[in-house]
């Protein structure tokens, strides 16, 4: 068999780890890849087009297509690949929009009954400012459509609201996302993340995770595409897990239906536990980073089959292991503004596994940053205290110059 992973992350070096964990003669090619991607398969290189990636799949007789990245979603690979009789796994560009409009997104939500914060949706600087005065200012600032997981703004003061409301409209700071922002009721909590698949007639959760989004300790300073995570969560409790099925699973899969938004592939839910309530608070339409790195050592069962069964549209059930697993991210310090590359990282080659690149390249035997997340560190353990431990005990391990990290993954 043939596989082709597309993504550039640590996301999509844990996927093709654990492809060949459970399917050791798999053959797997990635686009872009990275460093690491680039140890177990193959990087694809000159590829300029969804139409010249469509046309790669058929020329090397690629089995199965594993969209890791938003992007592509949101330039309609699934769409183009379908059309070729290509099998991919991945929302259509319509069902995408679920991730990458925000404003199609909360109207689904409310249309639905899916329990989501209150909202309004804004174009003017000044009408924007103008409810929050007569409001609060102590809410979260959206963009409305793809950041790289970075277009949440969260303000508790009218300082922090101008800023948040001048870069996002004024200096445009995210682009074509931030042509309009939408103004959402700022809930108190602990969030948490629901990885799933959908086969086109269930959605099946992953085990529960928990995102730490924010550069600084305590969640404090910037949103990131994600510092560390943990699984399973120990906020979703078992009635918190009823609460979530009934208040936002089931309704979600209705409309879905209803929509006719059928697809197959993943769906994740990104949630706040408020008051013994649980919140959607978004939706992404592919598997979480680095909640995958995170989740993928847990599972017991056969990725790939899973992933047949839900082309299939047969039943799926999940195994996974009684152990609790702690990813911290290491990052080039500066990230997520501007940070310095190209240093030498000593230890890599010692670490034991799990653990993922997600912004390196090897150069004359030299592993070398190139983004500004660099690595996924993930350990594992019977408890959250274990698997904490052994996360930083691996982490000690790791050196390059500028190395930042937070040192409260699991706490």
């Amino acid at each position: 068999m043939k596989t082709l992973i597309l993504g550039s992350g640590g996301r999509e070096h844990a996927i093709g780890k654990k492809i060949l964990k459970d399917f050791s003669t798999m053959e797997i090619y990635f686009y872009p890849g990275n460093g690491g991607t680039s140890q177990i398969g193959k990087n694809i290189e000159n590829i300029h087009s969804t139409s010249e990636l469509c046309s790669f799949a058929k020329k090397n007789a690629i089995d199965i297509t594993i969209v890791g990245s938003e992007t592509f979603l949101w330039d309609g690979i699934v769409d183009v690949f379908q059309s070729d009789g290509l099998k991919i796994i991945g929302p259509h560009h319509l069902a995408a929009r679920l991730e990458g409009d925000r404003i199609f997104s909360k109207s689904f939500m409310k249309k639905y009954g899916v329990r989501t914060p209150k909202y309004k949706v804004f174009s003017s600087y000044q009408k924007a400012m103008d409810f929050l005065d007569k409001t609060t200012y102590s809410v979260a600032i959206k963009t409305i459509g793809l950041a790289e997981g970075k277009g949440v703004l969260l303000t508790h003061n009218k300082t922090e609201a101008e800023k948040a409301l001048n870069s996002i409209l004024i200096e445009k700071e995210f682009g074509k996302s931030g042509n309009q922002v939408i103004i959402e009721e700022l809930l108190q909590g602990k969030e948490s993340s629901i990885l799933s698949i959908f086969n086109g007639k269930d959605i099946i959760p992953f085990l529960s995770a928990k995102d730490y989004k924010k550069i600084g300790e305590e969640e404090t300073g910037k949103n990131t595409g994600g510092m560390g995570s943990i699984a399973p969560n120990p906020y979703m409790t078992s009635d918190i897990w009823i609460d979530f099925q009934e208040n936002i699973l089931k309704p979600t899969l209705e409309g879905l239906f209803l929509e006719k938004l059928i697809f197959f592939g993943f769906i994740y839910f990104g949630l706040m536990i408020n008051s013994n309530k649980v919140y959607l608070l978004e939706y992404n339409t592919r598997m979480g980073d680095p909640e995958t790195q995170t989740l993928l050592p847990l599972m017991n069962s056969n990725f790939i089959h899973i992933i047949q069964s839900t082309l299939l549209q047969k039943n799926i059930s999940i195994s996974w292991k009684k152990l609790c697993s702690c990813c911290v991210v290491l990052s080039s310090k500066g990230y997520p503004d501007k940070f310095q590359y190209g240093k030498v990282i000593e230890g890599l080659n010692s670490l034991k596994e799990p653990f993922y690149i997600a912004g390196a390249k090897k150069e004359k035997e030299k592993w070398i940053t190139s983004k500004g997340r660099v690595l996924n560190v993930v350990g594992l353990g019977f408890s959250m205290d274990e698997a904490r431990k052994n996360a930083y005990n691996k982490v000690k391990k790791v050196h390059f110059e500028n190395l930042y990290f937070r040192n409260d993954i699991g706490l």
